[in-house]
């Protein structure tokens, strides 16, 4: 028997076994180094099921039982994805790291989960030589030919069960493992599947990494859920997407403002066929109305998405009919999904208003992993505290406005100024230092750093960018510096970042 709870391939195949579940396409073969002229690698539920049997009993093989933490260092790609399903059928626990951190950011989080197994992709031989995980396995070198495709014994599972354990940052920049248990997971996939009116005939390009939540949870687990088709796609390539819209007939795209503008800046977007795009869907940031209205002048539906790994992240929905006259909403709570915005003082806000988002439902996280004090600061009375500004405007539709905390948003990366400013400390030649994020036409923002040398001691922006690149992962090292005599502080001593901004 399968295990209902976690064993969500092991469903589908039972259901709809020659259905069309995942395309691989070439360069998200071989863990990542496919060939680029391959043809797409295409799998039924019924055989990516067998396949990630194969993997569940390699993990056995190896130690792994309910609650172990099966860790992964990898790129986007087939092994990554289908380790994910097989940790579900055992009630392992899923760590994707962020493979954009450097070593000194990875060996925390390593330690924090203490993983039973740790596997990594070819291009992290040398930063997994420095971290010495527990049992490391290269992806590229998996053979799962010898394992057994049926079943693997099922444990009994709890739908409180973790089965992902996602990193995100706090309001101090600080990391933290959000804990997402197979309920969390499965309502979300519900909620967006009737919110969003998914359909088992979509067909949706995987774009965003796995260790995000957008990657996993935004239309990769509900369209398993419901028996659709996911095309996993190599690293991003606005002019392979442009092919696998008419190619792969695709029927929905999630992508974070970056990536839309970059398609829509390459020189094949106005001959490419969107007809059968049902829908666009943008998240991370927010989404300038130019780059809105070229997807719009093609015919496209074109929605603005707001989630957080913490909740889902899927919370809203727009409907289509009214996508085109609410530009800056991001819709309604999806079904079986609570709302409240509420002011400092606790009280719930009215029309128009602005206040904190709290969220309540089925997708909410269970909490921090090892971290008590931070899950009793985001979960109060059973509301999640989002951190985030929001308003409700006379009809309902809701808006988010900004960030209680200091955190940007790079790129679709969430950028912490006091983690980015701990690093531009270490540097002896400074004294003081501050960091905000300021509007980029790429990238939405980026960090520019305001600095205080100490007395005597000479730096140039050059050479504290460099300086940066040994702590911190690219898209967190500052885009500019500009020195200053001193910094804009309140009578109690603390920098006044507003008026930096």
């Amino acid at each position: 028997m399968i295990n209902t709870v976690g064993d969500w391939l092991g469903r589908r195949a039972i259901h709809t076994p020659f259905r069309e579940a995942l395309v691989v396409m070439p360069r998200a073969q071989r863990a990542g180094l496919g060939d680029p002229q391959a043809e797409p690698l295409r799998l039924t539920y019924d055989q990516w099921n067998r396949m990630a049997n194969r993997m569940a009993h390699f993990l056995l093989e190896q130690g792994v039982r309910r609650g172990d933490r099966v860790a992964v260092l990898s790129q986007n790609c087939l092994e990554m994805l289908t380790l994910l399903f097989a940790c579900g059928k055992l009630g392992a626990i899923y760590v994707p790291y962020n493979w954009r951190l450097t070593v000194a950011e990875l060996r925390p989080l390593v330690a924090d989960t203490d993983p039973r197994i740790f596997f990594y992709g070819p291009h992290f031989e040398q930063a997994v030589a420095e971290l010495q995980p527990p049992k490391p396995v290269g992806l590229l070198n998996l053979d799962l030919s010898g394992y057994p495709e049926e079943t693997p014994p099922a444990p009994d599972l709890d739908p409180e069960d973790p089965w992902m354990i996602l990193y995100t940052g706090g309001t101090t920049g600080r990391s933290k493992g959000a804990v997402l248990s197979h309920r969390a997971v499965l309502w979300n996939a519900w909620n967006t599947i009737a919110g969003w009116t998914l359909s088992p005939d979509d067909r949706v390009p995987i774009l965003t990494p796995f260790f995000h939540t957008g990657g996993l949870n935004v239309f990769t687990t509900p369209l398993v859920e419901l028996g659709g088709c996911s095309i996993l796609m190599g690293p991003f390539d606005p002019g392979e997407l442009l092919d696998a819209v008419e190619k792969e007939r695709l029927t929905v795209i999630f992508m974070v403002p970056t990536m839309f503008k970059m398609v829509m800046d390459h020189p094949r977007f106005a001959e490419t066929d969107f007809s059968r795009v049902r829908f666009l869907i943008s998240g991370g940031a927010a989404c300038p109305e130019p780059v809105q209205l070229a997807y719009r002048a093609k015919g496209c539906q074109f929605k603005i998405g707001y989630g957080l790994t913490e909740a889902g992240p899927n919370t809203f929905g727009m409907p289509d009919h009214r996508s085109w006259d609410k530009p800056g909403s991001v819709g309604f709570p999806l079904p079986h999904i609570q709302l409240r915005i509420v002011a400092e003082d606790g009280r719930l806000c009215g029309t128009n208003e602005v206040g904190e988002l709290l969220i309540k439902g089925g997708h909410v996280f269970s909490g921090y992993w090892r971290n008590p004090e931070a899950t009793a600061e985001a979960l109060q009375d059973g509301w999640l505290h989002t951190g985030d500004l929001a308003r409700r405007d006379e009809e309902g539709f809701y808006y988010i406005v900004g960030r209680k905390k200091e955190m940007f948003i790079s790129g679709g990366e969430n950028v912490f100024p006091l983690e980015v400013e701990d690093a531009i400390y270490q540097h002896p030649a400074v004294a003081e230092c501050a960091v905000v994020g300021i509007p980029d036409p790429k990238w939405g923002e980026v960090g520019k750093a305001f600095v205080v040398l100490k007395p005597g001691m000479r730096l140039t922006e050059e050479e504290l960018i460099e300086h940066c690149r040994k702590l911190l992962a690219k898209y967190k090292i500052p885009k500019q510096v500009e020195f200053l005599p001193e910094l804009p502080k309140n009578a109690a001593g603390k920098i006044l970042k507003r008026e930096l901004k």
